[in-house]
């Protein structure tokens, strides 16, 4: 797989399968920039990593809500790279709850986070991706997205709005060669999974055919291939990446 050449920028990139990500695409040769919010000291050593690589690196402080920041971050990358030719959205937060206890300040912030940066950086990509009459837009969803999950209505209101979002925005932009695709992770394992009971870790075995969690980089693998030339007739698709988990 050869991502030389191609520009990329993996928002939330600096941890868990973000940074992963960042680094699959860098070690096929991509040039990629990450964005943070808060952890510039990990987005940072995530461009170190990048630059080991031998490919460019950036770091770029942004807050994922905010639209006016989101074209800020594409006008410097395109301004310092010249194109963005593979967007991942990544960013996002989770905050559990049932509905019951559900605050209106937790789903407005998981909606914002997961789903209005989507169309945020979406938007702010479509003019340079047309000009170069081509590109890959990679959103992270969740399998909680397709099959629902009690007590996570906002994450899974967010994740099942960015797969209709995406099939809307792959036939909108098709035309002009500019792909667009999911990936649903089931259970991998990051830090904020593993901050999850015994009992919890066992139980998702069991619901998971594989029997296992995954990891990190089975979900930048398929990031990766996205991002290639070598899926260059795939468009508006969600693949999950979750051990048969919703199946």
């Amino acid at each position: 797989m050869d991502l030389k050449g191609k520009n990329c920028l993996v928002t939330g990139g600096g941890r868990g399968i973000g940074r992963a990500i960042a680094l699959q695409l860098a070690e096929y040769g991509a040039n990629v920039a990450v964005t943070y919010s808060r952890s510039a000291d990990a987005a940072n050593e995530t461009v170190t990593e990048i630059e080991t690589l031998g490919a460019r690196g950036m770091a770029l402080q942004a807050d994922a809500t905010n639209f006016a920041k989101a074209e800020e971050v594409i006008n410097t990358l395109t301004e310092e790279w010249g194109s963005i030719d593979v967007l991942v959205n990544n960013a996002g937060i989770a905050q559990d709850n049932l509905i019951l206890r559900m605050s209106e300040e937790n789903w407005d912030a998981v909606l914002d986070t997961n789903l209005k940066s989507v169309f945020n950086y979406c938007k702010a990509a479509t003019k340079p991706m047309m000009r170069a009459r081509g590109g890959s837009v990679i959103n992270i969803g969740s399998v909680v997205g397709i099959s629902g999950n009690a007590g996570q209505s906002n994450y899974a209101a967010s994740k099942a709005g960015m797969i209709g979002f995406t099939k809307s925005y792959a036939k909108e932009l098709a035309s002009r060669n500019i792909r667009a695709n999911v990936v649903a992770p089931g259970y991998i394992l990051t830090e904020m999974t593993e901050k999850l009971s015994e009992n919890v870790l066992e139980a998702i075995k069991t619901e998971t055919p594989l029997g296992r969690a995954g990891n990190p980089d089975e979900v930048s693998n398929v990031v990766a291939f996205l991002a290639s030339d070598l899926s260059s007739y795939i468009t508006g698709e969600v693949i999950r990446v979750d051990g048969g988990m919703a199946m």
